[in-house]
């Protein structure tokens, strides 16, 4: 059974960092794209970083770039999304997921096959 376990999220203020992870098991973790999204009140879920099987492959939507990375380690089945200078408007429940292989720059929530229960990150003073 495919199980995917985020967490790390809380409240922090603007400006501040957080590293969220996502602990996997029940398939072959290496042979995966991990992928995060997000889904803010009243908003549809939004994919906000990708990382393939293939080592160095990763993928971020503009709004993103510089400010998040995604990282993996395949010996602990884990991925990780480090959110830096995070804005009131980052706020959301962070979702990991998977597909096989290779991210696909679209980021469209069908195009992952298993998902995590979710974390919530809250940016506020």
């Amino acid at each position: 059974e495919v199980q995917l376990q985020a967490s790390g999220g809380g409240l922090v203020q603007p400006g501040g960092s957080l590293r969220l992870s996502c602990a996997a098991s029940g398939f072959i973790f290496a042979d995966y794209a991990i992928a995060w999204f997000r889904q803010a009140p009243g908003k549809e879920r939004e994919g906000v970083s990708c990382i393939s099987s293939i080592p160095g492959q990763t993928y971020y939507p503009d709004s993103i770039k510089g400010r998040f990375t995604i990282s993996r380690d395949n010996a602990k089945n884990t991925a990780y999304l480090q959110m830096n200078s995070l804005k009131p408007e980052d706020t959301a429940v962070y979702y990991c997921a998977t597909r096989r292989f290779i991210c696909l720059p679209t980021m469209r929530n069908s195009e992952y096959e298993d998902w995590g229960q979710g974390t919530l990150v809250t940016v506020s003073s």
